[in-house]
């Protein structure tokens, strides 16, 4: 709708450009916004104002002019200008009923674009030490950053979904003395556990896998536990796929699914970590200190040097996460999202400029990050931890035990990224319309059981009859909903272009709420076949708009509840 006024308000500046009112000088650039209150009509232009200087006229006398040439439309009742030359669209019912033919002719379809032009973009999300379970920080970094590869595609985007397992570094090596402690009978608190130690019970049925000569599969690998306790290199590799899968389980139970799997460890046993050395060191950018590799970050923003290679030998973490990177940019995608903790956010400024150091082309501000923060979970009021056999913390695994996948989904992706979130286990399991995935889910299935109860009563929906009869639809329950549906394309174009997801969940809401107090308020199997017809195809719009909604969020849209 803002894509047809926008035209609209072109092609009379275009018309006013021909007979020389205006110079053809005159910019184009202006915003066109749904208005908050409906005496204002439905939509607002700024074009006037924005267009004046260069026009050589007063605002409200070029909005007068633009409106004077406005093409007519039967989608548009009357326009009207407002202060100093705001241009206040008021649309025609049939311009919302034309979106409802559009919705049943659009189906599945309907909300997406080609914005994106078939262009790669690789996301990065999750990316776990494979030392645990997933965490439910992780949780929400999965449902975060699937859902903004949903609605890339939806844009138009070829996109790759990747999880980097940092299988490599310190914590591997305190993964691996865990276990071996475990297989040889020591647990913790007994003499000789490391104070940086697992101390979760899972470690445990690591230890007791690996002795029994369990074979496990992980993506791109399968291990047989050698069941000799002091063979620490067999005990990594065991106790590294083994977490693996028990990742992969939850995420899968998450409907999450990845494209690439890449190994922090392939980068040093590929010669990518070296390369990406030299190439720092070659481009100028490095220098000796005190015995250690230096990279001279703040050239490119950062408040300090970094380290990159320690005086005692070895490399910083950071200096890995360039290498990769830079494998990324090696691969060709033009855009990389990353999806991490908030915890995450020192790195931003580091990487970015190591990848600037290179001097390979990389773009300043590349790559993307969306930073999600911490998750509280609470019953009863108070804040649980249910992990106990992960060591203290809540699990992804927990919370879709506790609540399933999609309200665990809905509730982790509902709010802003970079907003603490509270998730209410009490709240999530509610089948009322307190719980806001209920609330939505219930209005798919309402539209669900309307058309099984049509059937019951020996009926059928004439549905072309249904979208002839629009004009039948003049309550103002009926038009909230129509206005409501009109909203969705615009709303997946916003979240994808913002990288919020959130947004899907909100607009999910206020639809569903359009659609309940229309549901409450009027019958919809009436005898009039005419009306019955036309609300039977609203209802229909409406509940493919929530079904592609929740889609986009990774959700079901249940037919029965």
């Amino acid at each position: 709708m803002k894509d047809f006024l926008r035209d609209q308000v072109l092609q009379a500046l275009a018309d006013l450009q021909r007979n020389g009112s205006v110079p053809e000088s005159v910019p184009t650039a202006f915003v066109i916004e749904r208005t908050r209150n409906k005496d204002h009509g439905d939509f607002a232009a700024n074009a006037a104002l924005l267009m004046s200087k260069a026009a050589g006229r007063k605002p409200r006398e070029l909005a007068e002019a633009l409106v004077g040439a406005l093409p007519a439309s039967p989608a548009i009742a009357k326009v009207e200008i407002a202060g100093p030359g705001f241009i206040n669209f008021f649309l025609s019912p049939e311009a919302y009923r034309a979106q409802v033919r559009d919705v049943l002719a659009r189906g599945a379809a309907y909300g997406r674009n080609d914005a994106g032009g078939g262009r790669k973009v690789q996301i990065e999300f999750v990316s776990a030490n494979p030392t645990g379970p997933l965490h439910v920080g992780h949780g929400r970094g999965a449902a975060v950053g699937d859902c903004l590869a949903r609605l890339l595609e939806a844009t138009g985007w070829n996109v790759s979904r990747e999880f980097y397992y940092n299988d490599a570094g310190q914590q591997i090596e305190n993964l691996t003395t865990s276990v071996q402690l475990r297989a040889k009978g020591v647990a913790p608190g007994d003499a000789g556990w490391p104070e940086d130690g697992y101390r979760g019970e899972y470690i445990n049925d690591v230890a007791q896998s690996y002795l029994a000569g369990d074979t496990v599969h992980a993506d791109d690998r399968h291990v047989t536990g050698a069941k000799d306790p002091d063979d620490r290199d067999a005990i990594r590799d065991f106790a590294v796929a083994y977490l693996r899968h028990v990742q992969d389980v939850d995420l899968k139970a998450f409907g999450v699914n990845f494209d690439v799997f890449y190994l922090e460890s392939s980068l040093y046993t590929e010669g990518k970590v070296e390369e990406t050395v030299k190439a720092l060191v070659d481009a100028g950018h490095t220098y000796e200190e005190d015995g250690a590799l230096w990279l001279r970050t703040t050239d490119f923003g950062d408040d300090k040097d970094r380290v990159m290679r320690k005086a005692q030998g070895g490399y910083t973490y950071f200096l890995p996460d360039i290498a990769y990177h830079k494998t990324k940019w090696q691969r060709g995608y033009g855009r990389v999202i990353n999806e991490q903790g908030a915890d995450h956010h020192s790195t931003v400024t580091r990487v970015r400029a190591g990848l600037q150091a290179l001097d390979a082309g990389i773009p300043k501000g590349w790559p993307e990050y969306v930073l999600h923060q911490m998750v509280t979970v609470m019953r009863g009021g108070e804040e649980v931890k249910l992990g106990k056999r992960a060591g203290g913390y809540v699990t992804l695994g927990d919370l879709i035990d506790e609540v399933g996948a999609d309200a665990t989904r809905w509730f982790l992706t509902s709010r802003k990224a970079d907003s603490q979130l509270t998730f209410d286990i009490d709240v999530a399991r509610e089948q009322s319309n307190d719980n806001p995935v209920y609330y939505v889910q219930y209005a798919h299935a309402r539209v669900c059981s309307v058309r099984r109860q049509l059937g019951e009563r020996g009926l059928e929906w004439n549905r072309d009859n249904g979208l002839a009869k629009l004009d039948r639809l003049d309550a103002a329950h009926e038009q909230d909903v129509m206005v409501a549906l009109s909203k969705f394309p615009e709303l997946v174009d916003v979240a994808a272009t913002n990288l919020e997801p959130h947004l899907v969940a909100t607009y999910l809401y206020e639809l569903a709420a359009a659609f309940h107090a229309w549901y409450n308020a009027h019958h919809f199997i009436v005898d009039d076949a005419d009306l019955r017809d036309a609300r039977l195809a609203l209802a229909e719009a409406a509940r493919i708009v929530l079904a592609n909604g929740l889609d986009l969020l990774g959700m079901g849209a249940p037919e029965s509840m």
